[in-house]
């Protein structure tokens, strides 16, 4: 059997403690200036964490927005955890890093797009949520990474 380095899996856990590295950094000083994140993550990952009726209404994927309003910014080795606001009411959420399906920061143009072997596919379902009741941006100019396009 021939050894071979995995490129995709290090990229992908290299920009996972970028993700890990710029929320710790928020939770100890705050969103700087216009930045703010919209993070579409895998809802059946056995290690998210959310309410029953987001997850009914979001049986795949959702989208939250990191923006106005958030609380109780907690960052850890594996995942995160955040209050945020839906329609008022606060929701607690625990999102694991390997969940994360895009990371996107539209004040400066920046996102991470993290794909599985199994499908390369992009849901585009208009149906996500956030913070504030924002709808996801549109990126014009900006690019998403994908890192899968390296792999063997």
């Amino acid at each position: 059997m021939t050894r071979s380095i995995d490129y995709g899996n290090l990229m992908h856990r290299a920009m996972r403690g970028l993700i890990q590295e710029v929320l710790t950094d928020v939770a100890a000083n705050g969103l700087p200036g216009a930045h703010h994140f919209f993070i579409t993550f895998d809802t059946t990952h056995p290690e998210a964490r959310l309410a029953g009726w987001l997850r009914e209404r979001y049986p795949s994927e959702m989208t939250v927005v990191m923006q106005h309003w958030y609380e109780a910014l907690e960052v850890g080795d594996d995942g995160f955890g955040i209050t945020l606001n839906f329609g008022d009411a606060p929701e607690p959420l625990f999102i694991p890093y390997d969940a994360i399906r895009t990371f996107v920061d539209p004040s400066v143009e920046f996102g991470l797009r993290f794909e599985t072997q199994e499908s390369t596919e992009v849901d585009d379902d208009d149906d996500d949520d956030g913070e504030d009741g924002s709808d996801p941006p549109t990126h014009d100019g900006g690019e998403v990474v994908s890192l899968d396009k390296f792999r063997k």
